[in-house]
C-alpha cells in the first residue's frame, strides 16, 4: 500500500505462499497470516534498514487477508447453522409421523434461515391440482386464505421441469417482469424448489419477499432444495403411515365383521391345527358341544366328550393323513345327560394361501329339529298323499274355506269293539294300526286327503286340495284295495282278530279348508255331503262298499254295481237311492 493509501499487488518476493491461489484453504491462510506477521515484526525490530513503504504494504494485504478470512469465517458458520438446521429437521422427520407437525417445522426454519417473509409448501392432491398444504410467516403464524399472494408462473415452471428457480429481483427478472402475478403482487425475491418423491414432482416449497431484493443466492437456493428432499421424506413417510394406517382400520374392520359372521353363523365352526389343538370356534360350536368357547381354545379335540364320543378325532387324523375332506357324516348321540341330538360334520384340511395345510376345518351343524320335522312330515305323509303336501303353501295358509264339489269316503272296521274288550289296550293298538294303515294306503294309492281317524274309522275325500277330474273314480278304486288289503290281512291273523270293513261314498259339496287355532290347525271338509257319507257307511255290512245315487252317476260307466235299494238314514228327511259296489268295469275302467 503507498503513502497515499492506494492498494498494490504485494510483491511475489515478500509473499511467495500467498499469490500462489486467490483464495487458499482457511488453515494455509491462518499459517500465511501468521508468517506474515512474524516477518513486519521482525521488520520492525530491526534498526537499520527499515523500509516503511514495503510494512505498509504488508499490512495492508493483512487487513485484506483477514477481511476474506472473516468472511469465509462467516460463510462456515452460516453452512455450520445451516447443517444443524437440517439435522434438526431430519429428527423431527424420523421422530415424527404427524406430517402437519413437521411440515409446520420445517417451514418455520426455511424461513428463519433464508430470510424470507413467507413460506408456502403446496402437493398435488387427487385431482392432480396444487393445494398450499401449509403457508407460515416470518413471525411463525399460520396464513390466511387471503393472503396466498404468489408467482404461480414461478410455481409452474418448476413442476413442469422439476428444477429449482432463483430469482432476486423479479420486477426486473426478463423471465417473470411481465406477469401479472408479479406485478399485482409486488413479487421481489423468490425462490422456490420442486418437491420430489420417487422421481416424480408432487408439489413445490415457495418462499419470497415483497420488499427486498436480492435477498436469496445460491446458498439459499441449496439449502431450500436439501430442505425439500427432508420434507419429500416427511411427506413420503406420513403418506405410507397413513395408509398402513388405513390398511390396519381396514383389516381391522374386516378382522371384526368376520368375527361378527363368525359368531353369528348357526353352524358350529372349529379349526384345529397339525397336532389337534382346538385353534378357533365360534359361539354356536360351544352350544352344540356343551362346552363354552372360551375352554374350547386350546385343547385337543380328544378332550372334548361329545367328539371324541362321535369318534372325531379318528376322522380328524384321516383328514390330515389323506388331505381330503369328509362330507356328510352324521350322528345321533343320547347320553343320559344331554338331550338327544342329531348332528351333521364336514371336515376339510384349513390350508394358507401358498395351499399348504396347517391344519382342519370342522363344520357341525345340529340337524335335530330337521330330523324331528322331516319326521313330522313322513308321518304326515301317511295321512296325505305328498302329491298334496306340495301343493301346500305355509305362507298362503289361513283360517277358513272354500265351496268345493269333493267325493268323501267313511270307512269302519267292524267288530273292533267287542274285541277291545277282550285284550289288552297295547295288543287292541297294534292290530288296529294294521287294518288303518292298510285303509290309508289305500287312498294315499289315489291321491286322496287322509281328513281324520275316528276311532276305529277313517274319513278321507278326494279332488281337494287338488282337483282331480275322477276324484269319485279313484274313491271307489281306493275302497276296493280297501277290501282287498283286510282280506288279505286277515289271512295272516288268528280268528278272533280277523276284522272286517264298513264303507260309505258320497259325492257333494262341501266346505273345505283350515279349521281350529293359530296353535292347532286341521285341514278338513264340513257339509251335509260328508255327513252322508258317514251314514251310508254307517248302513253297510261287513266289507260292502255302499255309494250314495249322486256319486254313482259319476262312475256308473267305470264301475260294476247293482242297486241295493232305499235307506233311511239318520238325520235325513228324504230316503236315499244306495248302490253296492261290486268291482271295477272289466273293459270301461282306465
Amino acid at each position: 500500500m503507498t503513502a497515499n493509501g492506494s492498494q498494490t499487488t504485494p510483491a511475489n518476493s515478500m509473499n511467495p505462499g500467498l499469490t500462489d491461489r486467490i483464495d487458499p484453504p482457511l488453515d494455509r491462510q491462518i499459517k500465511n497470516l501468521s508468517d506474515l506477521t512474524e516477518k513486519i515484526h521482525a521488520s520492525l525490530c530491526e534498526e537499520d534498514g527499515l523500509d516503511l513503504d514495503e510494512i505498509l504494504e504488508d499490512l495492508g494485504f493483512l487487513a485484506n487477508s483477514l477481511t476474506r478470512l472473516m468472511k469465509k469465517v462467516a460463510d462456515l458458520e452460516e453452512e455450520r447453522e445451516n447443517l444443524f438446521a437440517l439435522t434438526n429437521v431430519g429428527q423431527v422427520v424420523n421422530s415424527s409421523l404427524d406430517l402437519d407437525d413437521v411440515l409446520r417445522i420445517v417451514m418455520d426454519t426455511i424461513v428463519r434461515l433464508t430470510g424470507a417473509e413467507r413460506g408456502f409448501l403446496m402437493l398435488r392432491d387427487n385431482r392432480d391440482e396444487l393445494q398450499i398444504r401449509i403457508a407460515r410467516n416470518w413471525e411463525q403464524e399460520t396464513l390466511d386464505s387471503n393472503e396466498a399472494a404468489f408467482s404461480r408462473t414461478v410455481i409452474e415452471d418448476v413442476l413442469r421441469k422439476g428444477e429449482p428457480i432463483l430469482t432476486t429481483n423479479a420486477l426486473t427478472d426478463p423471465r417473470f417482469a411481465s406477469q401479472e402475478s408479479v406485478i399485482a403482487f409486488n413479487l421481489r425475491s423468490i425462490l422456490c424448489v420442486p418437491l420430489k418423491i420417487k422421481g416424480e414432482n408432487i408439489g413445490v416449497i415457495y418462499a419470497d419477499n415483497r420488499i427486498r431484493a436480492g435477498l436469496f443466492t445460491e446458498s439459499e437456493k441449496n439449502i431450500l432444495t436439501a430442505f425439500a428432499n427432508q420434507a419429500a421424506v416427511a411427506i413420503e413417510n406420513a403418506r405410507l403411515f397413513e395408509s398402513v394406517k388405513y390398511s390396519l382400520t381396514e383389516v381391522s374392520a374386516l378382522k371384526n365383521l368376520m368375527e361378527d359372521v363368525f359368531s353369528s353363523i348357526a353352524s358350529g365352526v372349529i379349526t384345529t391345527d397339525l397336532e389337534g389343538r382346538i385353534t378357533l370356534s365360534n359361539r354356536a360350536a360351544g352350544a352344540i358341544l356343551g362346552i363354552s368357547r372360551s375352554e374350547l381354545m386350546g385343547r385337543p379335540v380328544s378332550a372334548v366328550p361329545l367328539l371324541n364320543e362321535l369318534n372325531i378325532p379318528q376322522y380328524l387324523n384321516g383328514v390330515r393323513r389323506h388331505d381330503r375332506q369328509i362330507i356328510g357324516l352324521q350322528f345321533n348321540s343320547s347320553s343320559p345327560d344331554r338331550i338327544p341330538l342329531s348332528l351333521r360334520f364336514n371336515l376339510s384340511p384349513l390350508k394358507d394361501a401358498d395351499r399348504i395345510t396347517r391344519g382342519v376345518a370342522i363344520v357341525i351343524e345340529d340337524i335335530t329339529e330337521t330330523r324331528r320335522l322331516e319326521a313330522q312330515r313322513r308321518l304326515f305323509e301317511r295321512m296325505v298323499s305328498p302329491v298334496v303336501i306340495d301343493q301346500l303353501n305355509p305362507d298362503e295358509l289361513r283360517l277358513g274355506g272354500t265351496r268345493a264339489r269333493i267325493t268323501t269316503l267313511f270307512a269302519d272296521i267292524r267288530g273292533f269293539t267287542s274285541l277291545s274288550e277282550r285284550h289288552d289296550p297295547e295288543v287292541i293298538v297294534t292290530v288296529l294300526n294294521r287294518y288303518l294303515g292298510a285303509a290309508t294306503e289305500a287312498v294315499l294309492a289315489e291321491e286322496g286327503t287322509v281328513d281324520k281317524f275316528i276311532g276305529d274309522a277313517v274319513m278321507a275325500f278326494f279332488n281337494a286340495p287338488i282337483p282331480q277330474s275322477d276324484h269319485t273314480l279313484r274313491a271307489a278304486r281306493a275302497a276296493l284295495k280297501m277290501v282287498a288289503a283286510v282280506r288279505e290281512i286277515r289271512v295272516n291273523l288268528p280268528p278272533e282278530f280277523r276284522l272286517s270293513l264298513g264303507i260309505g261314498i258320497h259325492c257333494g259339496d262341501a266346505v273345505l279348508g283350515l279349521v281350529g287355532s293359530k296353535k292347532r290347525l286341521e285341514y278338513t271338509a264340513i257339509g251335509d255331503s260328508v255327513n252322508t257319507a258317514k251314514r251310508l257307511q254307517e248302513n253297510a255290512s261287513e266289507m260292502q262298499i255302499l255309494l250314495s245315487s249322486e256319486a254313482y252317476a259319476c262312475v256308473s260307466q267305470q264301475i260294476d254295481a247293482r242297486p241295493h235299494g232305499i235307506i233311511q238314514a239318520k238325520g235325513k228327511k228324504e230316503p236315499l237311492q244306495v248302490f253296492e259296489v261290486l268291482g271295477l268295469h272289466p273293459t270301461r275302467t282306465p
